[in-house]
C-alpha cells in the first residue's frame, strides 16, 4: 500500500471511523473489542485499516465512473 494511502488514512479516514464509533454502530464495535483477546486487537486494527482504504478507493472509482454517465 502506499505511503499516502496509509497517511491519509491515518489523517482522515480513521477520525471519521472515530465519529462512527461514537454513534449508532458503537454497540457493534464495543463488542467485538470487549470479545477479542488483547493479542489480536493489532491484527483488528490493521484489518479495519485495509478495509477502509480499499472501500475509499472503490468510492472514488465508482464515482468516477458515474461522472461519465451523467452527462
Amino acid at each position: 500500500m502506499s505511503d499516502f494511502m496509509l497517511w491519509f488514512y491515518e489523517n482522515y479516514i480513521q477520525p471519521q471511523l472515530c465519529e462512527i464509533k461514537e454513534g449508532e454502530y458503537v454497540d457493534y464495535f464495543v463488542s467485538v473489542t470487549d470479545h477479542l483477546p488483547d493479542s489480536l486487537l493489532p491484527d483488528l486494527r490493521k484489518c479495519e485499516e485495509f478495509t477502509a482504504i480499499h472501500a475509499f478507493l472503490l468510492g472514488v472509482r465508482t464515482g468516477a465512473g458515474l461522472s461519465s454517465a451523467a452527462r
